[in-house]
C-alpha cells in the first residue's frame, strides 16, 4: 500500500459535504461563519506607494516595490525604489483605476460585519470584516491579528474617516496571519506614527503620512491626495500559503487556482505535495460545486471549504 490517499467529494450546495475521508493525518473542517475574500488590487498590487498628487520623501526612505503617481507626476526626496517608478504614465493611471475598484470593493462589504470604534490598541482580532462609521486608531497598545493557524485568514477594516497610530505602536501578526491578507479602507486620511510597525494594505480616500522611521509591510495607496514619507521602509507583502481554489462569484466554470491557471472543478484532480509543515488550503465556491477527487501525497493537510 502506498502513502497516497484520495478524498472523493460532491458538494451539491455551496456548503458541501465530504463523502469519504481516507487519510488519518488529515482534518477537514467546515467554516462556521462567512470567510472574507481577498480584496482584488489588480494592477495596483505591485506598488508599494501610489499617490494621486505627489509623493514626498525625506531620506532615506526605501520602497521594496513600485512607486506610482497619477494624475500627478512628482516624487521628491529621491527615495530608494527597488522596483519601477511610474510618474503620470498609463501604468500609474491604471493602478489608480484599480485602486478605486479595490477601495469600493472593501467599502461595500457588509456580510457578518463586526462593529468597532475608537482605539483598537491592546486587542486581539480574528479574521473578519471590522467596520467603524468614524475613525480608528491604535494608541493604547499594540493590535494583534491572530489567524489561529489559518494563513488564508483575511482582515478588512472599514472606517468612515481617519486611521491613526501613535509613536511606536505595532500591528502584530500571529497564528500564521499574513500581511498580504490585511486591508485598511480609510474614508479620509491615514497617519502612521513614528517608529510604528504597521501591516497590511492602506487604501486611503485622501492622503497617507508615514512619520519618521515607521515601517510598513504592505502598501500605501492614496486615491486623491499625497503620500508623505520620512525615512521609512515599505515592503510589498507576499503570501506564503496559497488558497488552492477560489471561484468567481457568478461564473459556472472554468475556475482558476492560486496561480491563476484555469481548472474545471468537475474533472480536475488536485495533488498536494508532501511538506515538512502543515499545509492549509481552502476550497471556495459561491455556486454548486462538484469534485471527483483530491489526491494527497503524505504530509499534514488541513482543508476548509464553504
Amino acid at each position: 500500500m502506498n502513502n497516497t490517499s484520495v478524498i472523493k467529494c460532491r458538494a451539491p450546495s455551496p456548503w458541501g459535504l465530504i463523502t469519504s475521508l481516507a487519510i488519518a493525518a488529515m482534518f477537514v473542517s467546515h467554516d462556521a461563519t462567512a470567510v472574507e475574500a481577498m480584496v482584488p488590487l489588480g494592477s495596483a498590487a505591485p506598488l508599494g506607494v501610489l499617490a494621486a498628487t505627489t509623493v514626498t520623501t525625506i531620506p532615506t526612505t526605501t520602497v521594496n516595490g513600485d512607486v506610482g503617481v497619477s494624475p500627478g507626476n512628482t516624487v521628491t526626496g529621491s527615495p530608494i525604489v527597488n522596483g519601477t517608478t511610474h510618474l503620470g504614465d498609463p501604468t500609474a493611471a491604471q493602478a489608480q483605476l484599480d485602486l478605486t475598484t479595490a477601495y469600493n470593493d472593501a467599502a461595500g462589504r457588509t456580510v457578518d460585519a463586526i462593529t468597532v470604534a475608537g482605539n483598537l490598541g491592546g486587542q486581539t482580532l480574528a479574521p473578519g470584516l471590522y467596520t467603524s462609521a468614524t475613525s480608528l486608531e491604535i494608541s493604547s497598545g499594540d493590535l494583534t491579528l491572530d489567524a489561529s493557524g489559518d494563513p488564508n485568514g483575511v482582515w478588512i477594516f472599514q472606517m468612515g474617516s481617519t486611521l491613526v497610530t501613535t509613536v511606536g505602536r505595532q500591528v502584530i501578526l500571529s497564528g500564521g496571519a499574513q500581511a498580504a491578507n490585511v486591508f485598511w479602507q480609510v474614508g479620509s486620511s491615514a497617519t502612521i506614527g513614528g517608529s510604528s510597525v504597521f501591516k497590511g494594505t492602506i487604501m486611503a480616500n485622501q492622503s497617507i503620512t508615514m512619520n519618521t522611521s515607521a515601517t510598513l509591510e504592505g502598501r500605501a495607496l492614496a486615491r486623491n491626495g499625497a503620500v508623505a514619507l520620512d525615512a521609512n521602509t515599505i515592503t510589498i507583502p507576499a503570501a506564503t500559503s496559497p488558497v488552492l481554489l477560489q471561484s468567481a462569484a457568478v461564473v459556472a466554470g472554468p475556475y482558476t487556482d492560486a496561480a491563476g491557471q484555469s481548472v474545471n472543478l468537475a474533472t480536475t484532480t488536485i495533488t498536494v505535495p508532501l511538506s515538512g509543515s502543515t499545509q492549509y488550503y481552502r476550497l471556495r465556491s459561491n455556486k454548486a460545486l462538484t469534485m471527483t477527487s483530491i489526491t494527497i501525497s503524505g504530509g499534514n493537510v488541513v482543508i476548509t471549504y464553504n
